[in-house]
């Protein structure tokens, strides 16, 4: 025996699974109790823990991508900082104002250069090789 239960559906809804029906040439009550059993069953809830585990598992290796990535920036930038600092004597005052411009000039050949890198979807980071973070340097702290 059959129990008799009256749902409302939104009418997106009720087209696909018209649609659906037509195309299986199932009745829509069959449908939806396949449907209504699926998402009851005990393997419907397994099946969506080991949806969300893929993609928690893929979401931790794109954040161990991007800490990497971080990282590695952050390391870059330092040793340049230091290598600039150490290598760069003090320019005496009358020099400065046209060190000073022409530093503007390099920063603005700078900053086109990286747009044209990043318009082509060419990245320093993609230059290095992807085990590189495993690598440890020996004697390097």
């Amino acid at each position: 025996m059959r129990d008799r239960m009256n749902v409302y559906f939104p009418p997106e809804l009720l087209k696909q699974i018209s649609e659906l029906a037509d195309r299986k040439k199932l009745s829509r009550s069959a449908i939806v109790e396949a449907a209504v059993a699926s998402f009851l069953s005990p393997d419907a809830a397994d099946r969506r823990e080991a949806a969300f585990t893929r993609r928690l598992d893929r979401l931790s290796r794109q954040m161990q991508r991007l800490e990497r990535d971080v990282g590695l920036t952050a390391e870059t930038l330092a040793l340049f900082i230091r290598f600039w600092l150490t290598i760069t004597p003090p320019l005496p005052s009358d020099a400065q104002a046209a060190a000073q411009a022409k530093g503007r000039e390099r920063f603005e050949g700078f900053v086109e250069t990286l747009g044209r890198r990043l318009q082509k979807g060419q990245g320093f980071l993609r230059e290095i090789p992807g085990d590189l973070h495993r690598q440890e340097p020996a004697g390097d702290t």
